[in-house]
């Protein structure tokens, strides 16, 4: 299947040419293919932000290119306005860049931007509320007076109402409660299967991650140091936690078990460890 995002020996330094220049990306190069579900990890500085404002041309590459569908996003202005629009990005904590006096007008100035008006505009708006459980009266009042959760989801649908064809969110559920969090990955799965988009998802949470993505990316001192579906990037357990990255609890206690002889395989998902703890009981699981 061809790829819907190439990036190709990608570097990207910060304040070049002051004292304060760094290497936030170092030669990274990977590609991903429509509808993936990809996890973006790494420890804190490693490149993982910065990386994700290189894919829709937020930044641009010190060198190197992103493609989208194989074309540079940097040929052009109309090129690296598009990319804008078809690769959607949502910031860490994006419920502080709402500003409109009302949820509906929030929701509406991505697609507005676009050129689009009346009833698609509507379409949309009602569209994108829906996929992340913002109700019809919710539409008409601010978004300051919602809670937390509910800023985030507006904030979410208005980059959702731009039918990004690439979703990308970096930390999405930092600062939310367990049912929260729960919510939202809820939301973002079913706007990723609705439409067949790709997701791109930063996180923290080991746990989060080894749940609902397909593959993994693991950054480490500004360069790819992993790419690989989830279950084989988790099967480095030691490799991660000497990178500095927590793994989930389920993989540690497994791990710990391997340590101790007990002939366990690695997971990395609570459902997982149900079916190997019933493999060990005598096959109950393996129907």
């Amino acid at each position: 299947m061809k790829p819907i995002l190439e990036v190709r020996d990608l570097s990207y330094r910060y304040s070049i040419g002051t004292p304060f220049e760094h290497t936030a990306l170092d030669h990274v190069s990977f590609s991903v293919r429509p509808g993936e579900f990809i996890g973006v990890i790494g420890h804190t500085g490693s490149g993982k932000s910065t990386l994700m404002q290189q894919l829709n041309g937020l930044l641009k590459p010190t060198s190197g290119q992103v493609l989208l569908d194989g074309e540079d996003i940097w040929r052009d202005k109309t090129a690296t306005r598009q990319a804008r629009f078809r690769v959607g990005l949502v910031f860490q904590y994006p419920e502080y860049q709402l500003f409109e006096e009302t949820v509906y007008k929030d929701i509406s100035f991505g697609p507005k931007n676009m050129g689009i008006t009346g009833d698609e505009l509507d379409a949309r708006v009602r569209e994108a509320a829906g996929f992340v459980g913002i109700t019809e009266e919710q539409l008409q009042v601010s978004p300051f007076d919602l809670s937390g959760g509910q800023k985030r989801r507006v904030a979410i649908a208005g980059v959702i109402a731009m039918n990004p064809e690439v979703l990308i969110l970096d930390e999405p559920t930092a600062g939310l409660d367990p049912a929260g969090r729960e919510g939202i990955l809820k939301n973002i799965e079913s706007y990723r299967r609705t439409k067949n988009a790709t997701v791109m998802m930063v996180s923290h949470s080991m746990s989060d991650v080894a749940r609902i993505t397909d593959r993994l990316l693991v950054m480490c001192g500004s360069r790819l140091a992993m790419d690989g579906s989830t279950p084989e990037v988790f099967s480095h357990a030691s490799e991660l936690m000497e990178m500095g990255l927590n793994i989930p609890e389920v993989t540690q206690v497994f791990l710990k078990l391997q340590q101790m002889g007990i002939p366990v395989n690695s997971v990395y998902t609570i459902e997982q460890a149900v079916r190997e703890i019933r493999r060990l009981k005598g096959g109950e699981g393996n129907a």
